[in-house]
């Protein structure tokens, strides 16, 4: 049986020698300055926000990003977004890049929309998250609606089941695809007609309300609302059409 362990400072400033480590997983954890140092194995792994990243004396860091940003140029648009128009040409690149993943995905079986590849999130879990993330920082900070979070939205692990569920969200949801769709592609429609209004003014608009209540008390300004929601759409696709392509060849 896999010993797991979730939500723990154990193993802060922990020092393991001469173990036997061969499959770990390490999953949403704070990693600043871990290092592993005359290590040896095969099919290394990984995955995650480094900001900087050193194998062998060797900073790889501007490679890794170079790289992904030439594979997913939406990155760039999404990062560098300063002015409505960036912001207009970013959301543009993200339509067209979900419009042509979203018939891919259709082309499989609906079971395998609900696989997981490597643990990670399944296809259908992936639009859930989205849903949730435009919900939240759209709906929610930028919009001020009444009721913001759909039920069917699904945020990062980090988040409790009691604070889920505060939102109104049912996290243990099993729907299909197009169930999720209906509102991912209305929310989408949504940030379509925002970023078409958008002024230099109101990206500097200071929000009245955070995202979601567990995250922190601090100000929230549209532009950086409106750039979390690129990011997590260009990142996201980036992780969807790596596993569908898993999914295509199993």
């Amino acid at each position: 049986m896999v010993s797991e362990y979730t939500q723990s400072d154990q193993f802060r400033g922990a020092r393991i020698h001469l173990c036997d480590l061969a499959g770990l997983e390490i999953r949403d954890c704070e990693v600043s300055g871990l290092k592993i140092v005359d290590c040896y194995g095969g099919d290394v792994y990984l995955g995650g926000d480094f900001e900087r990243l050193v194998v062998n004396d060797v900073d790889v860091t501007a490679y890794v990003e170079a790289e992904l940003d030439r594979r997913h140029p939406a990155r760039v648009l999404a990062r560098e977004a300063a002015s409505p128009e960036d912001y207009r040409a970013a959301w543009d690149a993200v339509e067209n890049l979900w419009s042509a993943t979203l018939d891919r995905a259709r082309l499989l079986p609906e079971a395998k929309l609900h696989e997981r590849v490597d643990g990670e999130w399944s296809f259908v879990e992936t639009q859930r998250h989205l849903l949730f993330a435009c919900d939240a920082w759209l709906g929610n900070a930028v919009l001020e609606e009444e009721a913001p979070y759909h039920p069917l939205g699904f945020p990062a692990g980090g988040m409790s089941p009691d604070a889920a569920a505060k939102l109104g969200l049912t996290l243990e949801a099993t729907p299909t695809l197009d169930e999720v769709l209906a509102p991912r592609l209305a929310r989408m429609a949504a940030m379509r007609r925002v970023v078409d209004g958008l002024t230099e003014a109101e990206l500097d608009r200071v929000c009245g309300r955070k995202p979601a209540d567990p995250y922190p008390d601090q100000e929230y300004v549209v532009r950086r609302c409106h750039k979390v929601v690129l990011k997590e759409e260009a990142e996201h696709h980036r992780y969807a059409v790596r596993d569908l392509a898993v999914l295509e060849a199993s």
